[in-house]
């Protein structure tokens, strides 16, 4: 009896441990179906990708594909809600870290930059195919993220055009958009192996923006 018992458990164990390695299989599958199909989005674009080059550049047949996303769609969805999701996490713990606006919106463009290389398919994506996505409801929480990254950015500006620190003339919104595209339109030419790191690149382009924000220390207004 015991040792039926014993077999038993250790049955039990062994269907476990290949139910997981399946489970774990099956994950990584789906992962590389995403970076295969992020770099085609890149580089061919969305809506010139089919389904069967996704399948064909990840050496599966696309019945395959379909086991784990039931569309192109779908896996656009993943890209764009994994870039989004973190950026604004990041975004939100970058203004509750830094109360100083100036310091708060070095870092902002900071970890904009940042996200140029990990996240080039969905910046690229975004960039040329929003309005098409736009017209379709699976992706009707774009304009939502996209405000609240907007929100974000705004509030730091005006934070500090109310502290002082900022030019008081500063129209946010305009300058929040242009911050937004000056940076992204780098994904079609940054290159971690070129001559800037991306530090460096957001270096250069803080000392050329923040000249026109920030305000000398002699020109600050008086608060007292």
């Amino acid at each position: 009896m015991a040792a039926t018992k014993r077999q038993a458990g250790s049955s039990a164990t062994r269907t476990e441990a290949r139910a997981t390695e399946s489970k774990q299989s099956s994950s990584q599958r789906r992962q590389a179906l995403v970076e295969v199909a992020a770099e085609l989005f890149a580089e061919s674009g969305f809506r010139a990708t089919t389904v069967r080059q996704i399948g064909e550049a990840a050496g599966v047949f696309s019945g395959s594909l379909y086991h784990h996303f039931d569309s192109k769609e779908a896996i656009a969805d993943e890209i764009l809600s994994t870039y989004l999701d973190g950026i604004v996490r990041e975004y939100k713990s970058i203004v509750k870290e830094h109360t100083d606006p100036g310091a708060a919106l070095r870092e902002l463009v900071r970890a904009a930059f940042a996200s140029l290389e990990p996240h080039r398919a969905a910046i690229t994506i975004l960039q040329n195919e929003r309005s098409y996505l736009a017209e379709l409801p699976r992706f009707a929480y774009l304009t939502k993220v996209e405000n609240e990254v907007r929100r974000i950015w705004v509030k730091v500006l005006d934070t500090g055009i109310a502290q002082g620190s900022f030019h008081k003339d500063l129209d946010t919104k305009l300058t929040y958009q242009f911050l937004r595209d000056a940076i992204w339109v780098a994904v079609r030419w940054f290159a971690p192996s070129g001559r800037l790191s991306v530090d460096q690149l957001a270096d250069q382009y803080l000392k050329l923006v923040m000249r026109g924000i920030e305000l000398e220390s002699d020109e600050a207004p008086r608060l007292w």
